[in-house]
């Protein structure tokens, strides 16, 4: 008998807190679904800590607990994907493994599912995270509701819910640089795409592992892989140049036509090439984003490997799959 409900949970650097996350899911979910209502997939990254040793104790008295390890770090979308392929669940939930997310949340956005909502974010009313991640989230928002046409006010949170049948389109995205929130929201209408309100709390120990460096790298995912604005954005700011440049040699024509004596100064030169010299490198390297990308897709470079797994119906906990 299949869950109702399956939880995805991306796992990197939280062996510490994992206990109390699996203890307090069990706590919200078993008298609202039952043990056999729902299962949570959690997905090892490949972390630098001990998770994956927790991750086998916390399933041997949890038939409901599935473990899946990467063998190397690839990313939370990516480690997200993974867990996609075990859950069998009618409705998926993804959260975070550092219990800033509520469980007690769960039974909400399965309710608005259930409801008719295909996919439900969670907005938070007070998020507990570093002022430029605060920051970035705004911006990567912004860029979001003009490359991805979301809904505006939409908050793409990585507390989601949606039916099986986004996840299983959102699957059939073979390319290695995934970008989650980009497939789920392009594959249903605004119309039915729901938002409840949640409390985000602080991380009860140790650090996150989604750096600034990550942040940038996940916005480029975006914008690269779903949108060809950036390459417009390039030949807009070509054609820009070209004028402001023809010009200003229109200007120093003038001006030489009109003082013969005077002579072409250093400086304006200086400025024309760097100005540009810069809008050219800066179109190689919008250019050369979209190549690489366009390489490692033709290369069939793997989303994710997995490694061990473990409560996975029909093998054993160190079968390859």
């Amino acid at each position: 008998m299949k869950p109702e409900l399956s939880i995805v949970i991306p796992v990197y650097g939280s062996a510490s807190i994992l206990p109390s996350l699996v203890r307090r899911l069990e706590e919200v979910l078993v008298p609202a679904l039952g043990a056999d209502g729902f299962e949570v997939v959690l997905v090892h990254d490949s972390g630098p800590d001990n998770a994956w040793e927790v991750i086998r104790s916390e399933a041997l008295t949890r038939p409901w607990l599935v473990g899946v390890d990467l063998r190397r770090n690839a990313g939370q979308h990516n480690a997200i994907m993974a867990g996609l392929g075990f859950a069998r669940g009618r409705y998926i939930v993804t959260m975070d493994d550092d219990l800033q997310h509520d469980p007690a949340d769960v039974p909400r956005i399965l309710q608005t599912l259930r409801d008719g909502a295909d996919l439900c974010y969670v907005q938070f009313e007070g998020r507990k995270h570093a002022l430029w991640k605060r920051a970035g989230s705004r911006f990567n928002d912004m860029v979001a509701a003009r490359l991805l046409k979301k809904p505006e006010g939409l908050y793409l949170s990585p507390f989601r819910g949606f039916v099986r049948e986004l996840g299983e389109e959102a699957r059939r995205y073979q390319g290695p640089f995934v970008y989650l929130d980009g497939l789920l929201v392009q594959s249903t209408s605004p119309k039915r795409i729901a938002t409840i309100t949640g409390q985000h709390h602080a991380r009860s120990d140790g650090r996150s592992g989604y750096s600034l460096s990550k942040s940038i790298s996940l916005w480029l995912q975006m914008a690269t892989s779903f949108s060809i604005v950036p390459l417009r954005f390039v030949s807009l700011a070509g054609v820009l140049a070209s004028c402001v440049a023809f010009l200003l040699a229109v200007v120093v024509l003038w001006q030489k036509l009109h003082s013969p004596q005077m002579a072409v100064g250093w400086p304006s030169l200086i400025i024309t090439i760097l100005f540009m010299g810069g809008l050219q490198l800066l179109a190689l390297g919008v250019i050369g984003e979209y190549t690489g990308r366009v390489l490692l897709n033709i290369n069939n470079r793997p989303q994710y490997i997995i490694g061990r797994t473990t409560n996975v119906a029909g093998r054993d906990e160190d079968d390859r799959p």
